[in-house]
């Protein structure tokens, strides 16, 4: 009975392991312009550090997907750690653009670990309605996270400067590594499932399943609209309405709020409409409020601005679990490797999206509205375009 429970993990800890890589990303954003100018780059050379996160990332999550089947999950999580270790370091370190980017790169490879194997974890160590409650728990973590990086990077560097957002990551990647050591069992059977699954076979049934690819498109443009936003929001706020760093990581609570309320509107949905009425209407709130954003940039109103930023991300986090939850529905019997790449596509498609508004930067504060309302509207169009099979 001991070694039973020695074998699942505390939730606190999948929390953290979950939670890292998101952060990790997002510490960056208020750091763009500080990088920008001490570095001799463009904004737009700078707001790469967003978009090449998510490449590496998709590599990664097949990688320690892979890995972990075949050495097991707590060591491929300690290996994976320490990659994002090495990586931090490098950021500390690294003397020129061109070296930060590649230590990005490094980070973003060993993060993913935090991803994919926290999710088979605890695929592995909660069924029934306990794995329901965890993934609730981790869920409003997930949608956390995210807000947690600016409001942390922004206190930072307005104290410390630009290059502790690097040494803070490495302080963080340390404690997460010695935490992980102590706490996390390793989860693996003895049984050689899925090995007679055919990658070739799971991926043919991706390509041609119409609700993977309009979910997939879904989760993406969520996200897409989400890092897009981190990339390009620090040069309105920072640049044109001159907030300082701490106040704009302190806007980020109000997504974080949004993303909270969201999910539990969603939920609570769930008992009163069906999946497809609830995901419209979080998809319209979104353009509505795209458009609110638009006029409030045109009128250089911020209150109106914020306004309109809770309300997209609001509605975006009323469509986000029901899309993640119905992507792979009918994939149960090859999870994991529907899982991985269903994963590695949809990164590289979030990487697409925020490099996308990189290239658009032009220093006018428009265009990041003019880009969300482009994106929520696709969204609105292929969600709706062919009825989703249930």
């Amino acid at each position: 009975m001991k070694n039973v429970q020695k074998m699942v993990p505390s939730i606190i800890l999948m929390i953290v392991l979950v939670g890292f890589p998101q952060i990790s990303e997002s510490i960056f954003t208020p750091t763009l312009p500080a990088i920008s100018q001490n570095l001799h780059v463009t904004a737009r050379t700078a707001q790469l550090l967003m978009g090449s996160y998510f490449i590496a990332f998709a590599f990664g999550v097949l990688f320690w997907g892979w890995l972990s089947d075949q050495f097991g999950r707590r060591q491929s999580m300690l290996w994976g750690i320490l990659v994002y270790l090495l990586g931090n370091v490098s950021l500390v370190v690294a003397p020129s653009f061109s070296v930060l980017l590649t230590a990005r790169l490094v980070q973003a490879f060993g993060a993913s670990v935090g991803s994919v194997v926290t999710q088979t974890i605890m695929r592995e160590s909660f069924t029934g309605k306990d794995a329901g409650k965890v993934f609730a728990k981790v869920g409003a973590a997930m949608s956390l996270a995210p807000a947690l990086g600016p409001l942390i990077g922004g206190i930072v560097q307005t104290y410390l400067g630009y290059r502790n957002v690097f040494s803070t990551l490495v302080m963080m990647a340390v404690l997460i590594m010695l935490y992980t050591w102590l706490r996390l069992p390793e989860t693996k059977g003895s049984s050689r499932s899925e090995l007679s699954v055919s990658v070739w076979r799971v991926m043919r049934r991706l390509l041609v399943d119409k609700n993977v690819w309009v979910f997939g498109i879904l989760i993406s443009g969520v996200n897409g609209v989400l890092f897009s936003y981190y990339a390009e929001a620090p040069f309105i706020f920072m640049n044109h309405f001159k907030f300082t760093a701490v106040a704009y990581g302190c806007s980020g609570l109000i997504i974080a709020g949004a993303s909270v309320l969201g999910a539990l509107i969603s939920n609570v949905a769930l008992n009163y409409w069906r999946n497809r009425t609830i995901m419209n209407v979080g998809l319209l709130i979104a353009m509505i409020s795209s458009f609110g954003f638009l006029l409030g940039t045109w009128s250089d109103n911020v209150l109106l601005i914020l306004v309109a930023i809770f309300g997209i991300f609001l509605g975006l986090n009323i469509v986000l679990p029901l899309a993640l939850s119905q992507a792979l529905i009918s994939y149960g019997d090859v999870i994991g490797t529907a899982s991985g790449m269903f994963s590695f596509a949809y990164y590289w498609l979030i990487s697409g999206l925020t490099y996308g508004i990189s290239l658009l930067h032009n220093g006018s504060i428009h265009i990041l509205p003019i880009y969300i309302v482009s994106l929520v509207f696709s969204m609105l169009i292929v969600f709706n375009l062919r009825e989703i099979k249930h």
